[in-house]
């Protein structure tokens, strides 16, 4: 997923096996939402059941429960979720947090009003993504909505994950979906205070 070019941040070189990423405190884990998110839930825009997919150490799922909303972080990192958990206890949040693939969440059968991204759609190669693709719309009722933040292929380097174009995103959701938006958006992460060129996507279940 990675290339294995020069790396200016090598913290971003994933070892095997999703619980290594926690061995250290891994670049993304920011201990507070992302702001693009915080900004959608300032607006309103996060809504009913959330999914908080991929979701690390829990902190866009705290941001559902915080809101009074019914809140479920999933991530495959045993880790993540122990850390997740812990912090919304240290918070008093009601979370429900699971370890699981994100690739076969489909199989638990719940439905969720709005699925939360933050860096998980740009790990995945064309193929993955497609497979991903079908995971949200079974997990997404139709009029839910799925918000995604991750890399920019206008982000310079070569470090890190996948950078999404524009028409990437747009040519993964088509069938059954609607691209609202897709924005300019910083993804912050801790070793470059200014944050990382993003996109923030709003796409509609139809």
């Amino acid at each position: 997923m990675f290339a294995p070019t020069h790396d200016p941040h090598p913290e971003y070189q994933r070892p095997p096996g999703p619980d290594f990423l926690y061995a250290s405190k891994p670049p993304w884990d920011i201990d507070r939402p992302q702001p693009a998110f915080t900004a959608l839930a300032e607006a309103g825009e996060i809504r009913g059941r959330v999914l908080d997919i991929g979701c690390g150490t829990g902190e866009h799922a705290m941001l559902a429960a915080q809101l009074g909303l019914e809140a479920v972080g999933v991530d495959q990192s045993a880790q993540a979720i122990e850390y997740a958990e812990r912090k919304a206890r240290d918070r008093g949040l009601t979370v429900r947090f699971l370890r699981h693939d994100a690739l076969s969440l489909a199989e638990h059968g719940e439905i969720f009003d709005t699925v939360l991204d933050s860096g998980l759609l740009h790990i995945f190669t064309p193929e993955v993504r497609a497979a991903y693709v079908q995971t949200l719309a079974a997990l997404l009722r139709p009029g839910g909505r799925y918000f995604m933040l991750g890399f920019s292929d206008r982000q310079p380097g070569a470090w890190g994950p996948h950078r999404l174009a524009r028409n990437d995103i747009e040519a993964a959701f088509t069938d059954g979906w609607r691209v609202d938006s897709i924005e300019e958006a910083v993804l912050e992460i801790l070793p470059d205070p200014d944050g990382v060129q993003a996109w923030l996507a709003t796409i509609t279940r139809m």
